[in-house]
């Protein structure tokens, strides 16, 4: 058991950087991404539709010292898909882009 730790901490100790692989999966990040981004915008659909929405974008206005001019209009099934297809869609490019502008920076 002994020459197991010793081992693994030794194959710890020769690690440098220049040889850790820097490079994200583009894909992955994009699908990440959209997925955060979709799943915010999820939570503001299912406040519409409870009818929280207003009270809550009037608060956060408050907080920022705006006055709020902004009336949420009733909730729509079709809109809320078309919003969660859409931020999918946008966080998806934006995570991939963002992953091959890393992978470029970092190439090995």
């Amino acid at each position: 058991m002994t020459f197991f730790r010793s081992n693994i901490a030794a194959s710890w100790a020769v690690v440098r950087w220049s040889s850790v692989n820097m490079q994200i999966g583009v894909a992955r990040t994009g699908l990440i991404l959209g997925i955060v981004i979709s799943g915010w915008h999820l939570c503001w659909s299912l406040l519409v539709a409870m009818g929280w929405a207003q009270p809550v974008i009037d608060f956060v206005f408050w907080m920022h010292f705006i006055t709020p001019i902004y009336v949420i209009e009733p909730f729509e099934f079709g809109r809320a898909i078309l919003l969660l297809v859409v931020t999918a869609a946008v966080g998806f490019i934006f995570g991939s882009v963002f992953a091959l502008t890393w992978n470029a920076l970092h190439k090995v």
